[in-house]
Formats: structure tokens, C-alpha cells, sequence
């Protein structure tokens, strides 16, 4: 009588038979085998290999008081005034309905004043003033004594 499992036989067949040889990873070590064990690593690896940012894991609250703090990040790279103020009023829209009806941990957060977003913008994007350039200084005047004489040298 064999102790063999049925699960054993499959797998020692299929390796007799040569199904295991050329696996990719084959002969690797395992990755992050020597980390601490996370019960949710395989969450971070997925949302890692499918490019998920993590914030889409935070609450609304949270996930809304982070928007606020990259706001002058985020319309520094826009062209246009309106487009400021367009970006700004759709913030402020989703603040005001997450107030009305707000879920996840109690944050305070109050909406965004366009104008200070408008002139923060036209702000980032004046050219810094440039100092004014020092006069040139004359050139020192060589004394008599100092002034090669011809012939020597």
C-alpha cells in the first residue's frame, strides 16, 4: 500500500514527464520571501502591477484634504485662468457634497476660495524679478612704475 497522496502522484508524474522544467522564475528565489509577513501584500502587488494609486484606498475626507494640499501642483500646469477656476469649482463640488452627506472619519474640511487658487496661479507664473546687474567696475589704471619697459624682458 502506498502512502502516496493522489495530489502527490499528479505532481511527481508531471515532473517525471518534464511539465515543471522551463517555468519562468524557474531556479529565482521567491520575491520579498525575507519582509515581514503582511496579510495584505498581495493587495500591494496587485494594485502595484495594474498601476491603482493608493489613493483610491483613502476616504473621501482624506482623499479630498490630500486634493487640497496638491491643488498648486495641480493647476500649476495649467494654461489658462478659467481652466484654474473650472479644476477649483469641481474640487469644491465634490467638498460640498461630501458635507451633505459626509462618510468616512469626521474631517473638517471647508471648500477652496477660487480667487486665492486664481491669484496663487498668476503668481506661480510671473517671471522672477532679476536683480539689477552690478555697474562694471573700471579697469585699474597701471602705475608708471609698473609699465613694461621696451627692450626688456
Amino acid at each position: 500500500m502506498s502512502s502516496e497522496s493522489w495530489v502527490d502522484k499528479q505532481i511527481r508524474e508531471a515532473t517525471e514527464r518534464g511539465e515543471f522544467d522551463d517555468l519562468p522564475g524557474a531556479g529565482k528565489p521567491i520575491p520579498n520571501l525575507d519582509k515581514a509577513s503582511d496579510e495584505l501584500w498581495w493587495i500591494r502587488e496587485k494594485m502595484r502591477r495594474e498601476g491603482v494609486e493608493t489613493d483610491a484606498l483613502l476616504p473621501t475626507p482624506l482623499r479630498l484634504r490630500k486634493e487640497i494640499d496638491q491643488l498648486p501642483d495641480t493647476v500649476g500646469k495649467l494654461a489658462s485662468e478659467q481652466a484654474v477656476r473650472d479644476v477649483v469649482a469641481k474640487l469644491n463640488r465634490r467638498i460640498l457634497d461630501w458635507i451633505r452627506t459626509p462618510s468616512g472619519p469626521p474631517v473638517i474640511i471647508t471648500p477652496v476660495d477660487v480667487d486665492d487658487v486664481v491669484a496663487q496661479w498668476h503668481e506661480s507664473r510671473r517671471p522672477p524679478e532679476r536683480a539689477p546687474e552690478p555697474e562694471p567696475r573700471p579697469k585699474p589704471r597701471r602705475r608708471w612704475w609698473r609699465r613694461a619697459r621696451p627692450g626688456a624682458g
